[in-house]
């Protein structure tokens, strides 16, 4: 039989494993031109988005945007995670027209420099 503190224990090692599970979602989905998002959908809810499109090695990244209720909980940075694997993996390089990816690679610009494409989001 169960206790009490087992069942507490059960419940949390659950929640932890669903938030890493959800976490870990993160889904791109292109048109045929290319255009389109990367997206975390958590119980047939989007949760977060970063819009984009792909175009003759480019990648730019237009808009980044996660529900009110979800801020603060790391979704913004995950999808950039995402984004940013892609374009190496692809070898793309990125515009960041979205404020918050060009936010992320001013910050960090020694993280970013292998694909930063900055001439184009600068001027």
């Amino acid at each position: 039989m169960r206790t009490v503190y087992d069942r507490i224990c059960i419940l949390f090692i659950e929640d932890v494993v669903n938030k890493i599970s959800i976490m870990d979602e993160v889904q791109l989905k292109l048109n045929e031109q290319k255009e389109g998002a990367f997206k975390i959908i958590e119980t047939d809810e989007q949760i977060g988005e970063m819009a984009v499109s792909i175009q003759e090695g480019v990648l730019t990244a237009y808009h980044t945007e996660v529900l009110e209720k979800a801020e603060g909980k790391g979704y913004a940075k995950k999808l950039l995670n995402a984004m940013t694997d892609y374009a190496r993996k692809n070898k793309l390089k990125v515009i960041p027209l979205c404020p918050y990816v060009h936010l992320q690679f001013r910050r960090h610009p020694d993280e970013y420099a292998d694909i930063w494409l900055k001439e184009q989001a600068e001027g």
